[in-house]
C-alpha cells in the first residue's frame, strides 16, 4: 500500500499556539477548508456549464475530452483541509471571537 506523500505529521503545540486551544485551531481550520471547497466547486461548476446543453444527440453522449481534461484538474489540486492547514500554518488566516468583540 503506497502513502500518499502530501499526508505528513504535524505538530499538535504549533497547531495550537495560535489560539491557545487545539480544537478552535481545528476549527479554524474547518471553516477555511469548507470556504476553500466552496470557491473551488463553484470554480469547476462554471468551467463546466460551458459544456452543459439542452439537447442530448449523439455527439453529446461521447465523452468531451476537454471536460474530461478539468474535471481531472480539479481532481489532482490538493485537497481544501490541506489548503487551509497550510494557511493556517504559515499565519495566513485571521480568526476572532465575536461574542469577545462585544463591549458592554
Amino acid at each position: 500500500m503506497a502513502v500518499n506523500p502530501s499526508i505528513i505529521t504535524r505538530d499538535l503545540d504549533k497547531i495550537a499556539a495560535p489560539t491557545g486551544n487545539l480544537y478552535e485551531s481545528i476549527h479554524v481550520i474547518g471553516q477555511r477548508a469548507k470556504q476553500i471547497s466552496s470557491t473551488m466547486k463553484e470554480e469547476l461548476n462554471s468551467k463546466l456549464s460551458e459544456f452543459a446543453s439542452t439537447v442530448d444527440n449523439l455527439e453529446e453522449v461521447f465523452e468531451n475530452k476537454e471536460q474530461i481534461e478539468i474535471s481531472k484538474f480539479y481532481e489532482r489540486m490538493p485537497k481544501p483541509s490541506t489548503l487551509a492547514m497550510e494557511e493556517f500554518v504559515e499565519g495566513k488566516i485571521y480568526s476572532r471571537h465575536p461574542d469577545l468583540d462585544i463591549e458592554e
